[in-house]
């Protein structure tokens, strides 16, 4: 691989020479915590029950790559959860949750292209679902969050519920995921990009024709084939046009 090399401020390649063609691709995965939205989900969804730093400090490491057992992780995490409210959960949504500057941009432009778009998460279905339907997103993979009914209508229990394809999005579902979208397009995982922010991603990323690390933790960053260390989700498009 070239070493990496700063194009212009903040935005690092390494691996392959721009500009690219978005014409060369015809999907793009993205990760949706801190990468296509500006919060980590579980961490604010916490902050209801107080529990906020402690979540943040297991969500951290996770990402850093620093804790070997996703699943692991997310379980305890969620575990941290019990009692927090669907009512928390919708202000969460709307007076937290934002997309990230140039999402709209680079999902409209990949779109314009004839790109089909994947959204995989390690977070919950309550926000994906709404991401997906607010940018148009063809397909979805995230995690369900087990309710109970409460003195103020439906809580979480602190579990998360099985789905068809397993329990729980973790590294390797979302690489399942992404290798299961282009065969399901007849396509080849380097007619692919990836987008990531955390050790989780990587695994997807790796497969992908395209590797994008945005404002990433350090070991995403050295392993990804394009790092946007500044600006917005658009600035993909110095790239690949």
């Amino acid at each position: 691989m070239t070493p990496a090399k700063e194009i212009s401020p903040g935005l690092v390649v390494q691996g392959i020479v721009p500009p690219l063609s978005l014409k060369d691709f015809r999907l793009i995965a993205f990760d949706m915590d801190s990468t296509l939205i500006n919060i980590e989900c579980v961490d604010e969804i916490a902050d209801a029950v107080g529990r906020k730093e402690e979540v943040a400090a297991i969500t951290e490491a996770a990402m850093r790559g620093e804790i070997a057992d996703y699943k692991e992780s997310l379980r305890r995490r969620v575990a941290l959860l019990r009692g927090v409210t669907i009512a928390d959960m919708e202000q969460v949504y709307v007076e937290r949750l934002r997309l990230n500057p140039g999402a709209r941009e680079l999902v409209a432009a990949c779109k314009a292209a004839g790109m089909k778009v994947l959204l995989v998460s390690g977070g919950f279905t309550f926000f994906t679902d709404r991401v997906r339907d607010e940018l148009g997103i063809d397909f979805t993979r995230s995690n369900v969050l087990e309710v109970e009914s409460g003195p103020n209508c439906g809580q979480l229990t602190g579990r998360m519920v099985d789905q068809p394809w397993g329990d729980i999005c973790d590294g390797a579902e979302k690489r399942r995921m992404f290798l299961e979208t282009c065969a399901q397009l007849g396509i080849s995982p380097r007619q692919a990009i990836a987008m990531g922010d955390g050790a989780n991603d990587l695994p997807m990323m790796g497969e992908a024709g395209l590797s994008v690390a945005y404002h990433a933790k350090p070991k995403v960053r050295e392993q990804a084939m394009v790092a946007i260390n500044s600006g917005g989700l658009d600035r993909l498009l110095e790239i690949v046009r």
